[in-house]
């Protein structure tokens, strides 16, 4: 089993001062997670998502943490991949030339970047984004292959030409696609591509999805496969706040989990920014719960699905607490399917310390733990 940081950059009561120095925080405990053991950080990419994700260049995030580090796997906890966010070729170099600067390091995630506020930005035209994410995935795995790329789908004419550099790995760093949903599970096991999945709705859900993909992969009959090189990697989201005092973590964590409910129920439904209380730190379950419900209520309101759709009821059952409170939810984690744990700790309203004080504990006592079991 792996273990990896994501990062959202998410950022309460944003201001230009805050917003450096949140990302230079994301950069120090990415670089303090290497020595901490953990086996990869991954990056999200969004657009004008004020409040959820100030990461609008991962491609730069991760080319200034690989060279900070030596060891650490490092992650496009996704690319949007519709042609309008970026061609698939201008990816494909990217991603080899920092494969390459990296010394063989990179993994690459798909996803669609399906808010209005970001696909308007753009000009991507939300109906034809499914479709262009897996033509890009089926482009990049040609153009990491093949001596010259020449690619003639239904959505772009391409070749033939070289694609440069190579990357270091061979024949490619591994694939991944961001799933939320049964249909995204079943297309990333017919692509032969990693599934990186949501998982707020707790083990149990994670058990169904890790179901889903599995008979998807036994299934398959490799007509879809976007590469030779199959990824079946399953990594799981755990949010996640480990203190010496584990009620603290838990108060910490869940207003953390909170102001990310709110925040992505904003972008993805027009639920209302955060609230003060949970920038000021209101740390009640029940109140926690209740705002979070009417975030996911306003979103059924108006017929837009919940993204991830394991959030439809707010649960705050995650890796909050003492390490031991960690490696007992991190089990059920590993019996529901789970490759990967992917820790999700810089939450918009957890404070620096408590971000390194989470990774520490992970690092000298939650991996340690599953380690030396051989797991």
């Amino acid at each position: 089993m792996k273990f990896s940081v994501i990062f959202e950059a998410q950022l309460a009561d944003p201001t230009v001062e805050r917003e450096h120095q949140v990302i230079r925080d994301c950069v120090e405990q990415a670089v303090f997670a290497e020595r901490m053991g953990f086996d990869r950080i991954w990056a999200v990419e969004h657009h004008a998502l004020k409040w959820y994700a100030h990461l609008s260049a991962p491609e730069v995030f991760l080319t200034w943490v690989a060279a900070r580090t030596n060891t650490i796997r490092i992650g496009h906890g996704v690319v949007c991949m519709p042609f309008r966010f970026n061609h698939p070729v201008r990816v494909a170099e990217r991603a080899a030339m920092l494969d390459l600067l990296s010394g063989g390091r990179l993994d690459l995630g798909a996803g669609r970047g399906g808010t209005d506020q970001e696909t308007s930005l753009f000009g991507v035209d939300r109906e034809r984004t499914t479709a262009e994410v897996e033509e890009a995935l089926r482009i990049i795995g040609r153009a990491w292959q093949d001596e010259e790329l020449e690619y003639h789908g239904e959505l772009l004419d391409i070749g033939p030409h070289p694609v440069l550099p190579r990357p270091r790995q061979t024949p490619h760093p591994p694939l991944f696609l961001a799933c939320s949903r049964e249909e995204t599970l079943v297309q990333a096991a017919e692509l032969g591509v990693g599934a990186l999945v949501m998982g707020f709705a707790g083990p149990e859900s994670i058990a169904r999805m890790r179901s889903v993909y599995d008979a998807a992969i036994a299934g398959r009959d490799g007509s879809r496969l976007v590469s030779t090189a199959v990824n079946d990697h399953f990594s799981v989201l755990c949010p996640t706040i480990v203190l010496d005092d584990g009620a603290q973590a838990r108060r910490i964590g869940v207003r953390g989990q909170r102001f990310f409910a709110q925040s992505i129920g904003h972008w993805y439904g027009g639920a209302g920014v955060p609230d003060e209380a949970v920038v000021a730190g209101a740390d009640e379950d029940k109140e926690m719960r209740r705002a979070a419900e009417q975030v996911v209520a306003r979103l059924h309101e108006q017929d837009i699905p919940v993204r991830p759709s394991s959030t439809a009821t707010f649960n705050a059952e995650h890796a909050y607490g003492t390490a031991e409170d960690a490696i007992a939810h991190v089990e059920r984690l590993r019996q529901a399917g789970a490759d990967e744990i992917m820790c999700l700790v810089q939450m918009g309203t957890v404070e620096q310390e408590a971000c390194m004080e989470t990774l520490r504990q992970w690092g000298e006592t939650v991996i340690p733990h599953f380690r030396l079991r051989g797991l």
